[in-house]
C-alpha cells in the first residue's frame, strides 16, 4: 500500500495508507526508504482482523476519519529528494579489541544475528576478494527497506562474518545478484508471513567445495552449507536493514531461522538420467548455479514406500496437499506459486523405474492438487484480504478462466497454477524414503536463478587452498 501511495504522490496524486498500529514502525522505515518520510498515513488503532464490524465503524469514525482528511490536505511535504542509495565506506576500520570486545560491539550496532561472528579483518575481506574478478566497489545494486547498496565489498565483509571461507564468494555474489533481481520481490522480505529464503545449488562446485548433498543436507553441520545460508540472513541483516522490530521493518509475525544450502546430489541426478535442477531453470548441465527462492513453510517428513511411481506419488500428493492448500490464496491472488519438492534419491530411482519423468510428477501433482474455491476464498479472509474473490483475479487476467468455471463455493480449483513451477530436486539420505515439501510466499521471492561466475585463477586459487 504505502508504495501504491508513493507512486500516486510522484504523480501528482494526493494520498492516505491507512496501516494498523502494530505496522506503524515498518511503515516509517518503509516511507524513509522510499525518499517519502512524510508520506501520510492513517493510523487504525489495534488489529482490524480481530475487531467486530460494529467495532471497525466505530473506531473509523474516532480516529481514522480525521486523519485521512488531514493527510489528504498534505499539511506537510512528502517527498524529498531520495538518495541513490547509502554508501558504506570500503577498507575502512570501525573497531579495535579483543575478540570479545569485538562481539560486542557488534551486538551493539546491530551487526551481528545474535551469534559470534568472524571479525571481518582487512585481511580476511582481502582474501575473499581474490577469488573475484568484479572491482570492489563495484555496485551490484540497491536493496530495499535502507536503500543500501550492495557492494562486492560489502558481500565478503559480511562473507567473513558469517563464518564463509574465501573460495565460497563467487556463490555469494551470485547470490546477491539473485535477490536484487526484481523478480524476487526483495522490498517484501519483511512480510509477516515470516518467509526465509532458500538457496538451491548445482554444479560441480557442490563436490568441489564440500558441500553435504545426502544424509541430513537440511542440517547445521556441514561448513559450506551453513555459512553460507547464514551469509544470506545476515547480508538481508546489515545491507537491506531488513531487522526485526522494534529497530528494524521485518513484520515477520512469528518467522523462522535461517536455511542451509539446498544442494542437489549430481551424481544420483545422472544415475537417474534426470537432468538436475539447474537445467530445468533453463542453464547448461555442468555449469554452477545458484537458485534463490522464498520458503514460508516447510512440510513434514513425507514417508512413502512401494515398487511403483504411483504408490509413491499418491503418498506425497496427500502429504503436499494438505501443506500447500494453507498457503494457496497468496499463488491465487497474485498468479504466481513456486512449490519445491525434495525427493530422496530412492524413491526417484522408484519413479524412474516406473518410467516417469519430472514431467510427470509435476503433472500428476497439479491434477490431484485441488481445493475448494470457498475454502481458497476463506483462507484469504482470515490472512486480511477480505475482498480476495476468484472471480475477480480471472476477470482481471490474473488467473486462468477454469478458476471462476461457475459461482459455486464447493468446486475444485488448482492449487498449483502452472504444473511447471513445481521444482524438483533429489538430494538427502540415499538409504531412506523419505521426501519434503518447500512452500514459497507466493509473488514473494519468486525463484531466480543466477549462473556462478568463477574468477579466471580460480584452478590456481583452488590448489593454495589444498591442504
Amino acid at each position: 500500500m504505502l508504495r501504491a501511495s508513493a507512486a500516486a504522490e510522484k504523480a501528482g496524486v494526493p494520498s492516505v495508507s491507512i496501516v494498523a498500529t502494530p505496522f506503524m514502525k515498518q511503515a516509517a522505515v518503509i516511507a524513509k526508504g522510499l525518499g517519502m518520510p512524510n508520506l501520510s498515513i492513517a493510523e487504525y488503532p489495534g488489529v482490524p482482523m480481530t475487531d467486530s464490524q460494529e467495532v471497525v465503524r466505530e473506531k473509523t469514525a474516532a480516529h481514522l476519519v480525521q486523519q485521512i482528511v488531514r493527510g489528504l490536505a498534505h499539511l506537510e511535504s512528502v517527498a524529498e529528494k531520495a538518495e541513490p542509495g547509502i554508501r558504506d565506506g570500503v577498507r575502512a576500520v570501525v573497531f579495535r579489541g579483543t575478540l570479545a570486545e569485538v562481539q560486542d560491539h557488534f551486538i551493539a550496532q546491530q551487526w551481528s544475528d545474535g551469534l559470534p561472528i568472524i571479525p571481518p579483518t582487512l585481511a580476511a575481506v582481502s582474501a575473499f576478494l581474490r577469488y573475484t574478478d568484479r572491482e570492489l566497489e563495484e555496485v551490484i545494486g540497491v536493496l530495499p527497506p535502507e536503500n543500501r547498496q550492495a557492494t562486492v565489498w560489502n558481500v565478503a565483509v559480511n562473507g567473513v562474518m558469517a563464518g564463509c571461507r574465501p573460495e565460497y564468494m563467487p556463490i555469494l555474489l551470485a547470490i546477491v545478484d539473485a535477490i536484487l533481481d526484481p523478480e524476487f520481490h526483495f522490498e517484501d522480505a519483511g512480510a509477516t508471513p515470516g518467509w526465509e529464503p532458500l538457496v538451491i545449488l548445482s554444479g560441480p562446485l557442490i563436490e568441489q567445495l564440500d558441500f553435504n548433498c545426502g544424509a541430513g543436507v537440511m542440517r547445521i553441520g556441514r561448513q559450506a552449507n551453513s555459512s553460507i545460508g547464514r551469509f544470506l540472513r545476515l547480508y538481508i541483516r546489515n545491507v537491506a536493514g531488513s531487522r526485526i522490530l522494534p529497530t528494524g521493518s521485518d513484520k515477520g509475525s512469528i518467522a523462522g531461522s535461517f536455511h542451509v544450502v539446498l544442494a542437489e546430489n549430481e551424481s544420483a541426478v545422472a544415475e537417474l538420467g534426470w537432468q538436475p535442477f539447474s537445467v530445468d531453470q533453463g542453464f547448461a548441465a555442468g555449469e554452477n548455479v545458484v537458485t534463490v527462492q522464498s520458503v514460508v513453510s516447510v512440510s513434514p517428513p513425507i514417508y512413502s514406500g512401494g515398487f511403483t511411481a504411483e504408490s509413491h506419488m499418491e503418498v506425497i500428493a496427500e502429504a503436499l496437499g494438505d501443506e500447500t492448500r494453507l498457503r494457496c490464496f497468496g499463488g491465487h491472488g497474485n498468479g504466481r506459486y513456486f512449490p519445491l519438492l525434495l525427493l530422496g534419491p530412492a524413491i526417484a530411482e522408484v519413479i524412474v523405474r516406473s518410467g516417469w519423468s519430472k514431467n510427470d510428477i509435476r503433472r500428476y501433482l497439479y491434477d490431484r492438487l485441488k481445493i475448494r474455491a470457498g475454502l481458497s476464498e476463506r483462507y484469504a479472509w482470515h490472512a486480511g484480504l477480505t475482498s480476495f474473490s476468484l472471480e475477480e483475479k480471472v476477470r482481471l487476467g490474473i488467473l486462468e478462466p477454469r478458476y471462476a468455471s461457475s459461482a459455486d463455493p464447493n468446486r475444485e480449483v488448482p492449487v498449483m497454477i502452472k504444473p511447471e513451477w513445481l521444482g524438483i530436486v533429489v538430494s538427502g539420505d540415499p538409504g531412506r524414503n523419505q521426501s519434503k515439501a518447500y512452500i514459497n510466499n507466493h509473488i514473494h521471492g519468486q525463484r531466480v536463478s543466477r549462473l556462478v561466475r568463477l574468477p579466471r585463477a580460480w584452478n590456481e586459487l583452488r590448489r593454495e587452498r589444498r591442504p
